[in-house]
């Protein structure tokens, strides 16, 4: 009896392994039910987890798992598990971070991050800041802070461990500054404080940075509002010709000791003036160095740039000029350069770098300004006069 109910529970379930069939005493007879065998065709296959689709960044992904929990790797080592709310969370290998929704009391030392939080009105999810009030260049960011609502928390490798533990903080987002403190980051996760190393600084495209808004969309509830402004940004790019305009480009500041500090051949803001169809003035200024600057003397700077079509001072560092007359007061060289003489001379306002939701506009007003079609109603730059 055992071998013919063994080969017809083979024969049911094709091939598969038979159940364990318990002793059968007695006299009573074992009913078998007719079953139909079901077509290969009709097999379900189990749900698989997908990607979401990044187009620019390569310092992250997020995988939309058959459970409804996204695994987000950074890096390809930092790994987390973002939990909807009200799900509980399922057993994870030892290195995988789980982090639950909703994410509510951020801290964030990571100041790039904070337009991003602010271009999905997501604010509210943040209650703490590595940066003072006046270091913000986000009037929302200022306002909150203002308000009560963001407080100060100590810079990242000093940050206020009490205030966090006692507001119960759900998430430490920290720069990659972090790694010259490890022990802090040791001991926010010792709290039971979760860290992330916000790592958009590592993009190699400039998209790639704004891109980092669909990782904080996803955190805050909010993925598909970040996709559509990340389109939007992704639009003003695809919008622009990718012929050079032929402008001869420098981008600069004069420090404090006289000399003139540009931005390193290709990274992501001479990135950003090439895809406008710029050239940059600097080519030869790139590296293996940690820094996106080299300082160069004035004599040096003037070699380069004294027939530059366009000059761009980057207020970012030491605020912004308003006039030619302050922008000739750094230098004399300044007053011979060829885009003073016709009157092509740019200011960045300040809030160029903390901007990271914007950079596709950014760039359409830099094709603007190559291309002699910027007047004074620009957003992120403005003629000196």
């Amino acid at each position: 009896m055992k071998r013919i109910l063994s080969a017809v529970l083979a024969a049911i379930f094709l091939a598969a392994c038979a159940p364990q069939v318990p002793d059968v005493t007695g006299t009573a007879t074992l009913q078998i039910p007719e079953v139909t065998a079901i077509a290969a065709t009709e097999t379900v296959a189990p749900q698989r987890a997908s990607m979401v689709d990044l187009q620019y960044a390569e310092q992250f992904t997020m995988e939309t798992r058959a459970d409804g929990c996204t695994l987000v790797t950074i890096a390809g080592s930092d790994r987390f598990l973002v939990v909807p709310e009200g799900q509980d969370a399922p057993v994870v290998d030892a290195d995988v971070t789980v982090l639950q929704q909703p994410l509510a009391n951020i801290y964030i030392a990571a100041t790039s991050a904070m337009c991003l939080f602010d271009g999905l009105d997501a604010l509210d999810n943040i209650a703490f800041s590595g940066t003072k009030q006046d270091g913000w260049s986000i009037a929302n960011a200022r306002d909150a802070m203002t308000r009560g609502d963001i407080v100060y928390a100590g810079k990242y490798n000093a940050p206020d461990y009490e205030l966090l533990l006692a507001n119960k903080c759900g998430l430490a987002l920290e720069s990659t500054m972090l790694t010259h403190a490890p022990e802090v980051k040791e001991k926010l996760e010792a709290l039971g404080i979760p860290v992330l190393m916000e790592r958009s600084s590592y993009e190699t495209h400039p998209l790639g940075r704004t891109e980092w808004i669909k990782l904080y969309g996803l955190l805050t509830g909010k993925l598909a509002l970040a996709e559509e402004l990340f389109a939007a940004q992704a639009a003003h790019l695809d919008a622009l010709s990718a012929a050079s305009t032929g402008q001869i480009v420098a981008f600069f500041h004069i420090s404090s000791n006289g000399n003139a500090v540009v931005r390193r051949s290709g990274d992501y803001v001479t990135t950003m003036l090439t895809l406008a169809g710029g050239q940059y003035a600097f080519p030869d200024t790139g590296g293996g160095s940690a820094t996106g600057t080299v300082n160069l003397n004035m004599e040096q700077f003037y070699a380069a740039a004294k027939n530059a079509d366009v000059l761009i001072y980057n207020s970012a560092i030491d605020g912004e000029l308003r006039t030619l007359a302050e922008f000739l007061g750094k230098s004399p060289l300044l007053a011979d350069c060829k885009a003073v003489q016709s009157g092509n001379v740019w200011c960045t306002g300040k809030n160029m770098f903390q901007e990271t939701t914007e950079f596709g506009l950014m760039m359409t007003e830099m094709n603007r300004v190559f291309t002699g079609d910027a007047d004074d109603a620009l957003r992120f730059f403005h003629r000196l006069r």
